[in-house]
């Protein structure tokens, strides 16, 4: 890994900066709020879609937050296991998601910073998150360029005053065996520490595959005054992950499973390994009663290494002139890959409330900047030629072939280096007690430079962004949102040859929606339809072929426009002292409405974008033993896959029971309780799709102390 002597520079001037100029802590008593005793599942406040501390009832637009008891009670390890609870998100792949309808890997914010130590193809870890917020619709006017379905925000824990040491083991089937640890307190009456560590192994259902997973993440929260906090926070984590990078598991046109699930065409000895380290500093100032500042100093420094089998094309081993699953063997090719990445970014955001002519304002503004330099570097071998073994699916031949013979070819891929600075405002105005405008826009700027094909790219836009609240009554909120987003084109998409270069992918939402209290808050219920625009995508070009012609039809067009249309409903309450749930459905119909590219079905409908999705989770507390049970299901409708493979629908149970014992917590979890067989989401042909996984057992005992 390689450390940045600037971050560490500019983390400990921040640090000597404010503790220089605050006034004297000697006299401060810190006190925390920490909510009402029996919060469970309903958590309504939240910084996110408006940065600013608010009530999601207050908010025209659609939110979802996902709290840390709800994590716990599902035994969440990792985000995948999260999607049930979220309305109109299903699994792409790896950690991409269906979001609305659109396929988003990269919006993905961690305390409200772009920065994601998972990035590549690990999935987000859960150890060191404290909750999850999920915005849905174009985040563009306040987070910048990406896909117009929505964001996900990670809220990591912090160090805190409250006294809480924990220690918990985990175990289960697939060879599971973990353990963490949590320590937070206060160190004097100024200053408060965190420190928390994991580790954790597992085999996997896949053949050849298997996960370590070690984390070490902590901080100290500093008092610098009456009106003035400094958090620093650090998390160091390495991912092993065997076998890996999984693929699917082949199936026929009708979406049935040709192999069995475990079924990988990855060797014993591929890899994908993952190092990734963590500093952040985040300062809160209050000026005064009505203008407040919060600024975040982020560095993000990760590397991963990955050495893989990559299924290419059948065999025409039959020698009936025709390749095909019914020759039973695929060719392979291997890839040996280095990818890093060095993130500083810096968020300043000022929040001013005042009174104008009679109009109460809430004035958020503020910008980011963000410095990104990749390296990557990409080693193939292909085929038999190279010395890779072919792989019979059915008659698994692992074992026969060795990466260190192979003749590896450079296929000359370097990096790239990307800045991106900002300017947004935003302005909320509150005319009565009923009527409710909130106004916004961004001004991004874009400088990005590809080292693979030394050609440079940089762009700007504005994205605005309207809602408009009306409250009828204190419980109900009505509201209408008009949104934007902007992708900006990667420069290692740009071809200097090519006379008219990539356009920005462009999209746009229109939102109405209800949001409604019940039982005096302890119920939140959200209903909202919406419909979303998205222009120039950008996809191969079927008039390109690859090694001829590269001087007249360029690799990458600009096409068409998607149309995705949807009504989603969410509840989430905590009921009463022992009933907590959360429930939603959501429909999308996502087409093609102009254009005709290779990843739809019928010309029109795009991969992995099920029309129908349903998630509940209950849990009731029996109080008179100390114990709860919880019970879940998942239910997606049919998708297709890239290459038009049907994917089935499927409904998962899932249950758990937790008893308590004093300071000690007995959780027990079952995953996929009927054991399906069922694919997650589809991918290419010969790559087959997801399998999910079997039934799962995860035991968990805490002790607080």
């Amino acid at each position: 890994m390689k450390y940045s002597s600037l971050s560490v520079a500019v983390l400990s001037a921040l640090v000597c900066t404010f503790h220089a100029t605050a006034s004297s802590t000697d006299d401060v008593e810190k006190i925390e709020v920490t909510g009402r005793a029996q919060q469970f599942y309903l958590d309504s406040q939240t910084r996110i879609g408006t940065k600013t501390d608010a009530d999601i009832m207050e908010i025209p637009l659609s939110v979802q937050v996902l709290t840390r008891q709800l994590i716990a009670d599902q035994a969440a390890r990792d985000i995948t296991d999260m999607y049930r609870s979220i309305a109109g998100v299903s699994e792409f792949s790896y950690s991409g998601v269906t979001f609305r309808g659109f396929r988003d890997d990269a919006n993905v914010f961690y305390d409200g910073v772009r920065g994601d130590p998972f990035s590549g193809f690990s999935v987000p870890q859960l150890f060191n998150v404290e909750r999850v917020e999920v915005l849905k619709g174009p985040a563009a006017a306040l987070y910048g360029g990406g896909e117009p379905g929505g964001m996900i925000n990670y809220v990591s824990r912090k160090p805190s005053f409250n006294e809480y040491r924990n220690v918990t083991v985990t175990g289960g089937n697939f060879s599971l065996a973990g353990a963490s640890t949590e320590l937070t307190g206060a160190v004097n009456e100024s200053v408060a520490y965190r420190f928390g560590a994991f580790y954790e192994t597992q085999d996997s259902f896949r053949s050849n595959a298997d996960s370590e997973n070690i984390e070490l993440a902590g901080g100290a929260l500093f008092v610098l005054g009456n009106n003035t906090e400094l958090t620093t926070t650090y998390d160091y984590i390495v991912q092993n992950l065997g076998g890996n990078r999984l693929r699917g598991v082949p199936v026929d046109d009708d979406g049935n499973f040709l192999v069995d699930r475990s079924y990988n065409a990855n060797e014993k000895g591929d890899y994908q390994d993952l190092e990734a380290l963590v500093l952040q500093a985040n300062l809160e100032h209050d000026f005064s009663d009505n203008l407040t500042f919060n600024g975040t100093l982020r560095y993000l420094d990760n590397e991963r290494n990955q050495g893989y089998h990559e299924s290419r094309s059948w065999i025409d081993v039959n020698g009936d002139g025709v390749a095909d699953i019914n020759d039973e063997t695929i060719r392979r090719e291997y890839r040996k890959q280095l990818r890093a990445n060095d993130e500083l970014s810096l968020t300043l955001d000022f929040v001013y409330d005042f009174e104008a002519a009679g109009i109460a304002h809430q004035l958020l503004f503020g910008g980011d900047w963000q410095h990104v330099k990749t390296d990557y570097d990409y080693f193939r071998a292909r085929y038999e030629a190279d010395g890779v073994a072919n792989l019979n699916i059915f008659t698994l031949n692992y074992g026969e072939t060795d990466p260190t013979t192979y003749n590896l070819t450079d296929m000359n891929r370097d990096g790239l280096e990307r800045q991106r600075a900002s300017f947004y405002v935003q302005d909320k105005m509150q005319f009565s007690d009923n009527w409710a405008l909130m106004l916004g826009a961004r001004f991004d700027y874009f400088d990005e430079q590809s080292m693979d094909t030394d050609t440079a790219y940089n762009d700007s836009d504005v994205t605005p962004r309207a809602g408009l609240i009306y409250t009828p009554t204190d419980e109900t909120t009505v509201y209408l949102n008009y949104s934007e987003s902007f992708n900006p084109v990667d420069p290692s998409q740009y071809e200097e040859s090519v006379a008219d270069p990539l356009s920005p992918e462009t999209g746009n939402q229109v939102e109405l929606g209800l949001k409604q209290s019940w039982l005096n808050g302890s119920i939140m219920t959200t209903a909202a339809i919406y419909q979303i625009d998205k222009e120039n995508l950008v996809i191969n070009n079927p008039d390109f072929i690859d090694g001829e012609n590269n001087d007249i039809e360029p690799a990458l067009i600009n096409f068409g426009l998607v149309e995705s249309q949807g009504a989603e409903f969410t509840l989430v309450g905590d009921i009463t002292d022992n009933i907590s749930i959360t429930a939603n459905y959501a429909y999308n119909d996502t087409l093609l409405e102009e254009g005709t590219i290779s990843n739809t079905y019928d010309g029109r409908r795009f991969a992995n974008t099920p029309r129908h999705q349903a998630g509940f989770w209950a849990r009731y507390n029996i109080a008179v033993i100390d114990s709860a049970f919880a019970m879940g299901v998942d239910y997606v409708s049919e998708q297709v896959s890239l290459n038009g493979q049907r994917v089935k629908p499927f409904t998962i149970f899932d249950a758990s029971w937790t008893t308590r014992w004093d300071n000690v917590l007995l959780s027990v979890n079952v995953k996929n309780l009927f054991d399906k067989v069922y694919a997650v989401s589809g991918f290419s042909e010969r790559n087959g799709h997801f399998p999910g996984e079997p039934r799962e057992v995860v035991v968990q005992l805490s002790y607080d102390f």
